[in-house]
């Protein structure tokens, strides 16, 4: 079992940055393909950014350019960087582990609140 612990969010001007922190702990960190989700008010959570296990990411096009995601497998740690950040991007930001071996196992974090706005 995975437990996965978000930490970093805040509120933030438009134009800000913020950076996200998810610890694992229970699991083979370097295994699994990490990302973050995001769900703000009244809507779906959506996908935003991933890093696989062999470091390939994949994101979302709102975010391209200004969102950056790293993994630190030593410290069984996920950052993402939020630059630029604008009032859309407002949500509470999932983390998420991921892994398939005979079947798809999926961790969530309980998520953390980041606020754009002036």
């Amino acid at each position: 079992q995975v437990q996965l612990v978000e930490s970093g969010g805040g509120l933030v001007q438009p134009g800000g940055s913020l950076r996200l922190s998810c610890t694992a702990s229970g699991g083979i960190f370097s295994s699994y393909d990490m990302g973050w989700y995001r769900q703000a008010p009244g809507k779906q959570r959506e996908w935003v950014i991933t890093i696989t296990s062999g470091g390939i990411i994949r994101y979302r096009n709102s975010v391209k350019g200004r969102f950056t995601i790293s993994r630190d497998n030593a410290k069984n740690t996920m950052y993402l960087q939020m630059n630029t950040l604008k009032p859309e991007d407002t949500a509470v930001y999932y983390c998420n582990a991921q892994i398939t071996r005979s079947a798809t196992m999926s961790y969530w974090g309980q998520g953390t609140q980041v606020t754009v706005s002036s």
